[in-house]
């Protein structure tokens, strides 16, 4: 549990910009969140169908790129 308390001569927007980012480095409004809903998990026979299907498909995106028919995908990289 993180506690937030105003500093002494601390303006408002200050202190909210610091409980926003203290709460978003806590996780706690994310675990909150994925508690309000409890999504059932996949059946290993769905788990299996839905990879079977992907690769299905990704398959197909090769093939169109293969014949150029589907754009070159230009790669971004995320830090």
């Amino acid at each position: 549990m993180t506690e937030f308390k105003r500093k002494k001569g601390e303006s408002f927007e200050s202190f909210l910009r610091r409980f926003n980012k203290g709460l978003r480095n806590s996780k706690t409004l994310n675990i909150a969140r994925s508690k309000r809903s409890l999504t059932p998990k996949k059946s290993r026979r769905k788990q299996k169908e839905y990879a079977l299907k992907s690769l299905e498909l990704r398959k197909q995106k090769n093939y169109l790129r293969k014949i150029g028919k589907l754009p070159e995908e230009e790669t971004t990289y995320r830090r």
